[in-house]
């Protein structure tokens, strides 16, 4: 056998037994008459010593032609350190070497395999390999295995059944763009990669399955950021004979596992929020409620005096920044620089100053006296010592820059901890939403979600007004779950789809086969995604993803390990029908 132990097992309970171990050679300090190495393998790092006394001088000699990243193999006796190492469990023992094997040799590494490491992230990518074995990345996929392992435990005590759905599909219109893939055998024609399993997971509520849960692919033909990418991951549920209630138990049930079994956290309220509160108090439909910072909307007490820019803006808002009043004048001319960047897009920023003494000194004291400034607080919930900021603009813009700068002041202020977790449940969101450029309406979520009771007939006269049974599960600021409770009749569908512009021809095309299904005794269903990537993340005390999958892409969508996707020869698009032209 190549090992009897693992590099993270031995301690002084095994002193004077003799071991085999295979690994990884992380370091190499060579004494001249004594050798040492530290040997890693995913379970931990072991001390080996080769002492010109006590070791073979073949052995010894072997010893002193190892590199960094060799994968060799040793049999030795384990004796205890004379230096213990108090930061390793193994640190109280070392392996007096007898025998070594060099299993494969290894050329020197394009960066430093440690914790903190001098390659670049390129440069990591292109050898993700090698950067798997760094700690930070190894331990972010194994506690990746540990979240997706207790989310299957835990469904499945809840009496749901685990389905695999299919990958090659047919492409639909709505959603981000689809991922195509041509079809040999039938010319001219092609699959889709499933943006999710939607269709499918209701079709398995129409075939009676009643509790279904998938950990699953997805893929998205969108621009990526650095909490996106490509090819992703949910764990995709779906519940028959349900209302939304049932849903949001559920899975407040499968989060609070979650934190508790994987982080050690208790968490006891799930507080519920309107869509249109969020948007009000928060200026985003995923605020983080671990800080305060609301918005308070200025228009009443802002808009009365002979300042221009307020009086002609659609919203006047603010937040209290707390202890902000501590700020140099430098500071905050830094902070108007940071909202007038084309990321953020404010034309500028109005700031009042809250006294220690209860007075207040303001950007805009030409045009507002102390009285003003005074209602200013009161709306914000500023005290003495806080600093008021206050963009005002477009309602839907102001509130997405105002929203920016909360976060951002939050980040500096240290009010983002990522050991406090604090879910929240976004409800009644519009179940339409306006494309601005081409004036139509759109699915704000898609096209199979159901409008709240009794409001369909809106959907004729006030489009926008309509809410949809639909809900997000929003964790520290960042949208881990969404989901709805589902048409489920023909007739229903047939409306919604004509109100999203499908002829009925079109719609027969597209999603005939699911209309047809729910003739055929469609149960009540609703159900709800998390992403499992970001989820990861967020448990693991991280705003990215990238670490907790093994192989992602860049922001450009490219594997450059692989150097995918790349052009195929012309055999294979001749048998795929294809003619490409390279330009």
């Amino acid at each position: 056998m190549y090992r009897t132990h693992t590099n993270g097992e031995l301690r002084l309970s095994h002193k004077e037994e003799t071991v085999t171990l295979a690994g990884w050679v992380q370091k190499v300090r060579d004494k001249g008459f004594m050798i040492w190495v530290d040997l890693r393998d995913r379970y931990g790092i072991t001390q080996l010593i080769f002492d010109e006394e006590r070791t073979p001088a073949e052995v010894m000699q072997q010893a002193k032609n190892l590199g960094r990243e060799f994968v060799i193999q040793i049999e030795g006796k384990v004796i205890e350190r004379e230096s213990k190492n108090d930061n390793m469990p193994t640190g109280d023992v070392e392996i007096l070497v007898t025998q070594l094997t060099v299993l494969n040799e290894a050329l020197v590494p394009p960066f430093t395999i440690e914790d903190e490491t001098d390659g670049g992230e390129e440069l990591r990518m292109k050898y993700r390999y090698l950067d798997i074995r760094r700690n930070p990345v190894k331990n972010s996929l194994i506690f990746r295995s540990k979240v997706t392992q207790e989310v299957r435990n835990y469904l499945s005590k809840e009496g749901f059944i685990e389905v695999e759905t299919p990958y090659l599909i047919k492409s639909t219109p709505e959603g981000a763009r689809d991922f195509v893939v041509p079809s040999r055998m039938n010319e001219g024609q092609f699959y889709a990669l499933p943006q999710s399993p939607q269709t499918f997971k209701q079709l398995l509520m129409v075939g009676g399955m009643d509790k279904y849960f998938q950990i699953v692919k997805c893929f998205r033909d969108e621009d990526l950021r650095a909490d996106r990418q490509p090819e992703f991951t949910q764990i995709d549920c779906e519940m028959a004979f349900i209302e939304q209630e049932d849903i949001l138990n559920a899975f407040e049930g499968l989060t609070r596992h979650l934190l508790k079994e994987v982080n050690g956290v208790e968490v006891e309220k799930f507080p519920r929020m309107l869509y249109d509160d969020a948007m009000r108090l928060y200026g985003n439909d995923k605020p983080d409620i671990r800080f305060g910072m609301q918005f308070g909307e200025l228009n009443e007490v802002a808009q009365h005096k002979d300042f221009g820019v307020f009086n002609n803006a659609e919203l006047v808002v603010g937040i209290a920044v707390p202890g902000g009043n501590k700020y140099t004048r430098k500071e905050i001319d830094k902070l108007i620089d940071w909202v007038k960047r084309p990321q953020v897009g404010a034309l500028g920023m109005v700031y009042c100053r809250c006294n220690e003494d209860g007075s207040f000194k303001s950007s805009v004291d030409k045009f507002y006296d102390q009285e003003d400034l005074a209602k200013w607080a009161e709306v914000t919930g500023a005290k003495p010592g806080d600093l008021i900021c206050i963009l005002s603009g477009n309602t839907n813009k102001v509130r997405a820059q105002l929203s920016a700068l909360r976060m951002e002041l939050a980040t500096r202020l240290g009010l983002r901890d990522p050991k406090v977790f604090a879910p929240l449940w976004v409800i009644d969101f519009p179940l339409l939403e306006l494309d601005e450029e081409t004036g139509h309406y759109h699915a704000m979520h898609h096209p199979f979600t159901s409008p709240k009771p009794g409001q369909i007939e809106l959907l004729d006269t006030h489009p926008g007004e309509v809410k949809a049974n639909a809900y997000d599960l929003v964790l520290n600021g960042n949208e881990i779950g969404g989901g709805s409770i589902r048409i489920h009749d023909k007739e229903t569908q047939a409306i919604m789809l004509k109100h999203l512009g499908f002829s009925e021809e079109e719609a027969k095309a597209q999603f005939g086969f699911l209309m047809d299904a729910f003739q055929y005794g469609a149960p009540p269903h609703g159900g709800l995604a998390f992403g499992l990537d970001r989820l990861v993340a967020i448990l693991g005390g991280q705003e990215t993803i990238r670490d907790f999958i093994a192989f992602p892409k860049n922001n450009a969508g490219r594997d450059v390990m692989i150097d995918a996707p790349a052009a195929i020869d012309e055999e294979q698009l001749n048998e795929l029908h294809l003619k490409v032209e390279i330009k």
